[in-house]
């Protein structure tokens, strides 16, 4: 059961349906697209449209799964409530902080990246001061209102789903050798260079972890909900979209860069998007393509800083965190979250500049698998949320999961065997045991809070029954 009260502070319904679409975008196009994709197709060659295909579909279905629960129970809290109604309190709880924990090391790392980025374009402004401008400009637009979260994302979430049309768009007209000036390869990159598998297929797994990473972030939207006016039409909007997002955006533009370039190319791992605008003959590729990663990079900070703080505040109005971390402002913004995810983001910050080999690696990899955590609890939870709600309020079953419970097992089976991928993938197999490691901790500390709660309203029981 939820432990939401009547009495619980509400969060500002603010955000509109445009600010819910292109939340859910940001969600889905990160840096990870730009640059971390690279790695990807030097792993699988031009078989990495098989990963991004097959890690896709796996993304569409945990997103509709966690669609139908958030559209019948919008909840800021999203799949941690979820996960508490239909698993247990312990399940909640850990899954709510695991999330936490791994925005706010994300918020470490942007504000690294965007740093270095700032760095390379003025010199003279040292990196580590590039990190704090950032960290307090996007602090205090998460301070200032919800909906100044939402036009921050909105603009970004813009501006990269503009770059990449435009890329989409150039990267066609050169693939079916309409741009002037510029010699079509047809398929000679796709099945020359050791074919369209060059490495095998045991890479095109390997790629795929790297791929799911990458797609994590789309279930922000949900999350977002809770501050919507209307969030059962946003939520569905949002979810529905995820399949042509994923279709247009990864595998088009995917597909663009190995068929326009040789797989193995140096600079294709270095940095694709950019390889192939330098390929076709784009002025100034490299500075463009900068601009378009620190945006992804600043949205991706934005959106760190606000889910970081929406989750404490659920967890805070669940009994879950300190109370007085349900407080909110006169603009109905959580103040105390948002500025303890910023200070254990600027932690990591330090630490990136002070032990970058040692503090900064382990706190990195100890949230490397907290993706595949969090998206097997959603499924786990919609398993059994979705007899509940056909038992006792279908009329609320607006938004349903594809072929249930069929596709449901069918995706827990898939995310069980990414993770036994991990175990055995070298690079890989660090982040998955020190993720079950903190993951271990939270759990316990779980445990040990349920048991302890669950003590004292034994003896609270047992006091009332003798005074009576």
């Amino acid at each position: 059961m939820s432990r939401h009260t009547d009495s619980a502070p509400r969060l500002a319904s603010t955000l509109g349906k445009r600010h819910l679409s292109m939340i859910a975008i940001a969600g889905v196009i990160g840096a990870g697209l730009f640059v971390g994709s690279g790695a990807a197709i030097g792993q699988a060659g031009p078989g990495v449209l098989i990963s991004y295909a097959v890690a896709g579909a796996l993304v569409v279905l945990v997103m509709r799964m966690l669609g139908e629960m958030a559209a019948a129970n919008p909840d800021t809290g999203s799949f941690s409530a979820y996960a508490e109604r239909a698993i247990g309190r312990w399940a909640g709880f850990t899954i709510g902080w695991l999330y936490w924990w791994f925005w706010v090391v994300v918020i470490g790392v942007e504000a690294t990246a965007g740093a270095a980025i700032a760095h390379r374009w003025l010199p003279v402004v040292p990196q580590w001061t590039w990190a704090l401008v950032l960290m307090v400009i996007l602090t205090a637009t998460n301070l200032f209102s919800v909906r100044s979260y939402g036009e921050f994302e909105f603009w970004f979430a813009s501006i990269k789903v503009a770059a990449i049309t435009v890329f989409l768009i150039v990267g066609v007209v050169a693939v079916l050798g309409l741009l002037p000036g510029f010699t079509a390869p047809g398929a000679a990159n796709l099945t020359g260079h050791g074919g369209f598998l060059p490495n095998g297929a045991g890479p095109v797994l390997q790629a795929m972890l790297v791929v799911v990473f990458s797609f994590f972030g789309a279930e922000i939207a949900t999350v977002a909900a809770g501050e919507s006016a209307d969030p059962v039409h946003a939520v569905r909007a949002a979810v529905r979209s995820v399949v042509w997002r994923i279709l247009v955006f990864y595998l088009g533009s995917i597909a663009v860069v190995v068929t326009l370039l040789p797989w193995n190319d140096a600079s294709v791992a270095k940095s694709p998007y950019v390889a192939v605008l330098d390929h076709i003959g784009l002025p100034a590729a490299a500075t463009v393509m900068d601009a378009i990663v620190l945006t992804s990079v600043l949205s991706c900070l934005n959106s760190g800083l606000y889910t970081a703080s929406r989750m404490l505040f659920s967890l805070a109005t669940r009994g879950d965190a300190p109370s007085a971390w349900r407080r909110l402002s006169g603009r109905g913004v959580p103040t105390v979250p948002v500025l303890a995810s910023t200070v254990v983001g600027f932690v990591t910050v330090i630490f990136n500049y002070v032990s970058p080999d040692g503090v900064f690696l382990f706190l990195v990899n100890s949230s490397g698998a907290v993706a595949l955590f969090v998206w097997l609890v959603i499924a786990v939870s919609q398993l059994r949320m979705r007899r509940e709600l056909e038992r006792a309020t279908p009329d609320r079953l607006t938004l349903r999961m594809w072929a249930y419970p069929y596709l449901t097992w069918l995706s827990i089976v898939a995310m069980a065997g990414l993770l036994v991928g991990m175990l055995f993938d070298g690079d890989s197999r660090p982040q998955l045991l020190l993720s079950v490691l903190v993951a271990v901790i939270v759990l316990a500390v779980a445990m040990i809070r349920q048991r302890a709660s669950g003590a004292a309203l034994v003896t609270a029981d047992t006091s009332a029954k003798e005074s009576a």
